[in-house]
């Protein structure tokens, strides 16, 4: 047997997940800090003004226009660089989502379907929108930021410790309070308080998403203010996180401020000024670029500490994103074969879902055979294993124990595309594309004709009620195409007829079917069955009429398997499992038409 890779990868760094665009990086560094110093020239000429007007004597006025040229032109560079360089950044903030946001949705269709069902839905589509745009600061701002946090200081310094180093150092205070505030601001305990943040916010997502996705039952239930009860306590965790939270970062942020304020940073130097130059230490000119590159001296550091909030959540975005692409994927063939041929076989299968119950099996032993040109069905009560059993079958899963075969070749020995060109599926519960009509049936198959879409839309009938939309097959599911949960289900059909798979699952594919669809939908498969093996999941008695084989279900273990005829002779566990469904079936008739009868009475009473 071929071997498969089965260990996961190691969580992929920041920088590796980075390094395609060093390059990108690079060129905002190299233009911020052209920028920034550029930046200085206009403080620096409005220095050397002040030191020339101050001298005695007259001033000399080609001196003083190259100054305020050279300030001038200083502040367009900067103006121009800076302006490039934020441009830049926000272009490669672009590519770096764009490009995220494709790993995750690769890896998501490769995880195993039982690793998403332990995320919420809310908690995936806030991994996939709002942490892939909370890279945004981190991408588009933060590197020039640094740049400025560390460069304008750096040059600025060295031209105070030429005037004076005593006073630059007077200078430093407010710079040097601010950062011992820092590390009060990163202590394991707001660590942990931010990360209980994230996690209220992330409930808040998910509830919201499965209120409104389930919001037709939770009405016809009256289950409105258990929903809104659910909702309510997600949004008190979160402000409790909420208020933990600023109550631990208020004081290192409010001293923060203070620190790096205008004032505060004034008044350090017009203190430390004062007794320069009153002890003679300093002229009063060179008073002026301590004044001007002060404030220059904090800016940059007030500026990274209004981010931090955006840092610290950039990061902690960064790490869900790496989790998630370090799920391992269903393990690939390292040498891929070929299956000869579509018999389909399931052989000692069992499986239990990660995280069960300690021994809970869903499936145990299942022996089964598909022959090419066969429809076999499987039936059974709720739980007792039949879309577990589909999954296994499109490799949503590999067995924990036993083997699924296809052409005499171990599913997990054929490669993810092969596979998905011999096996097509239509499930219960349809999600349509946000895409035409066409486009959404021509999915396994996109370079499809029209005339070959519009005969699988026929086959599949629901090709007249196409017509009826807006735009026909152009128009655009969710947008001026609403579809039933019945004719959604006919699109998926119609999906699967025309990818012409030789193996063809489908999991209660007419579950909201009209009889009459149904009838259609059956003759359809019908055409085809005798160059295909089929695979149907069904309650419905007439679904599986026309089965070869029927298997009979029960917690996970075939109990019984012949056609329907000789099932129903043997009057065991099909034939009592049917006489309840049916005694179902027709309970419900009659009470459909009892209460039609009831409201039709009560019109003429009218």
């Amino acid at each position: 047997m071929t071997s498969t890779g089965t260990t996961a990868p190691p969580p992929p760094s920041v920088a590796r997940l980075l390094r395609p665009y060093a390059g990108g990086f690079t060129a905002v560094v190299v233009l911020q800090i052209i920028g920034a110093v550029a930046g200085l020239a206009p403080l620096l000429a409005v220095v050397e003004l002040g030191r020339t007007l101050l001298a005695p004597g007259p001033a000399d006025e080609g001196h003083v226009r190259d100054v305020v040229i050279a300030g001038a032109a200083g502040l367009l560079v900067r103006l121009l660089f800076t302006a490039a360089s934020s441009g830049v950044g926000h272009l490669l903030d672009t590519r770096v989502q764009l490009a995220l946001r494709r790993r995750l949705a690769a890896r998501l269709g490769r995880v195993p379907i039982g690793r998403l069902a332990r995320r919420r839905t809310g908690e995936l589509a806030k991994l996939v929108g709002e942490d892939v745009s909370a890279v945004h600061p981190f991408i588009a701002h933060t590197p020039g930021e640094l740049v400025s946090a560390f460069v304008v200081p750096l040059v600025s310094l060295g031209y105070l410790l030429t005037v004076d180093w005593r006073l630059t150092l007077i200078t430093l205070i407010p710079v040097l309070l601010a950062v011992a505030l820092v590390p009060l601001m990163m202590t394991p305990t707001r660590l942990r308080e931010q990360k209980e943040f994230d996690a209220a916010m992330g409930r808040i997502s998910a509830s919201v998403v499965e209120f409104v996705q389930g919001i037709a039952v939770v009405k016809a239930f009256g289950g409105s203010e258990r929903a809104h009860g659910t909702f309510r306590t997600a949004v008190g965790d979160f402000t409790r996180s909420f208020y933990r939270m600023v109550r631990g970062l208020s004081g290192p942020a409010a001293g923060m401020q203070v620190a790096l304020s205008p004032p505060f940073v004034l008044l350090a130097v017009l203190i430390g000024g004062a007794y320069r130059i009153t002890g003679g230490g300093l002229a009063p000119a060179d008073l002026l670029p301590f004044l001007l590159l002060g404030l220059g001296l904090t800016a940059p550091v007030a500026a990274l500490g209004h981010g931090f909030d955006d840092l610290q959540a950039a990061r902690r975005a960064v790490g869900r994103i790496r989790d998630v692409l370090a799920e391992p994927p269903l393990p690939e063939p390292v040498r891929p074969v070929t299956p000869e041929g579509h018999r389909v076989e399931l052989r000692d299968v069992r499986f239990g879902y990660e995280g069960a119950a300690a021994g809970r099996e869903v499936l145990r032993g299942i022996d089964l055979v598909l022959e090419p040109g066969t429809t076999t069905a499987v039936v059974g009560p709720s739980g007792s294993g039949k879309s577990t059993l589909v999954q296994l079958l499109t490799r949503f899963y590999d067995p924990t124990h036993g083997s699924v075969l296809l052409g005499g070749v171990d599913l997990r020995e054929v490669g993810s595309q092969e596979l998905y060109r011999r096996v097509s599926f239509v499930f219960q519960d349809v999600r349509l594309l946000r895409a035409s009509v066409a486009d959404n049936i021509a999915l396994a198959v996109p370079h499809a004709d029209r005339d070959a879409v519009v005969r699988a839309a026929r086959r599949a009938s629901i090709h007249d009620r196409i017509l009826e939309l807006p735009r026909g097959y152009d128009s655009v599911i969710g947008e001026d195409a609403r579809l039933s949960g019945g004719e959604a289900q006919r699109v998926s059909i119609a999906r699967a007829l025309l990818a012409d798979t030789p193996v063809l699952v489908l999991d209660e594919a007419t579950a909201f079917a009209d009889p009459q669809t149904e009838q259609a939908v059956r003759a359809a498969l019908a055409q085809t069955r005798q160059k295909r093996t089929t695979l149907v999941i069904a309650h419905r008695l007439e679904t599986i009429a026309d089965a070869d084989t029927v298997v009979m279900l029960r917690d996970g273990e075939i109990v019984e398997r012949g056609t329907t005829a000789e099932l129903l002779a043997r009057n065991g566990a099909f034939a009592e499992f049917w006489k309840i469904h049916a005694g179902a079936v027709e309970a419900g008739a009659v009470e459909a038409v009892a209460g039609k009868a009831g409201a039709m009475e009560g019109e003429e009473a009218r």
